[in-house]
């Protein structure tokens, strides 16, 4: 998550703390209150879960490739699963190609197959690339290195786990961000083999 909304957020927050401790307390005006609400609102990254419980060698690759996504975009925050809750997302690792599959916007789950791993990609790349499927990317093949969901068609050489800057629109767009999802987002109730 950017710096810029916590920020806001904890402005606001020590603002109405010495409104209340300095004494009585001041009401804004109505439009100036709906207008900080529909900005927080529009602001609030939604928050989607995810269960690596079953990503067992993988793990700490699928907790990087969420990190990343939380870096780059706003709209969305990818955070572990609490004990006992159940996750929009879940990781798996099997011995199989890497994929994913989509139930709906934010949830689906995540196989990171050991057969692109034995072959050679990069374990971070790979969750990176399937967590973007289940932020509603589809495959960009055949790509350049530079785009995340091109890929295993960027070759074994390529590590770079992260999503290029239309790739990271495209996710604030799906999310509620400022952009209206593209024609090319992803299908849903679709396995999604890369």
């Amino acid at each position: 998550m950017h710096v810029p909304k916590l920020t806001r957020g904890l402005v606001a927050a020590f603002a109405l703390t010495l409104s209340l401790v300095g004494g009585q307390a001041v009401a804004a005006p109505a439009a100036d209150t709906d207008r900080a609400s529909a900005a927080d609102t529009a602001s609030a990254a939604r928050v989607v879960t995810y269960d690596a419980s079953g990503s067992a060698e993988f793990r700490s690759a699928v907790d990087r490739g969420a990190a990343i996504w939380n870096e780059v975009v706003d709209a969305v925050e990818l955070r572990p699963s609490a004990a006992g809750q159940r996750a929009n997302i879940r990781v798996l690792a099997d011995n199989g190609w890497p994929r994913a599959i989509t139930t709906s916007l934010g949830n689906g789950t995540v196989y990171i197959g050991r057969q692109a791993v034995d072959q050679g990609y990069d374990t971070i790349r790979i969750s990176s690339h399937e967590l973007g499927h289940i932020l509603g990317l589809p495959d960009r093949k055949p790509g350049p290195c530079s785009s995340l969901m091109s890929g295993s068609t960027a070759g074994i050489s390529c590590t770079n786990p992260y999503p290029n800057a239309a790739e990271k629109a495209e996710v604030e767009g799906n999310f509620g961000g400022a952009f209206a999802p593209t024609a090319g987002a992803v299908p849903l109730n679709v396995m999604l083999v890369d």
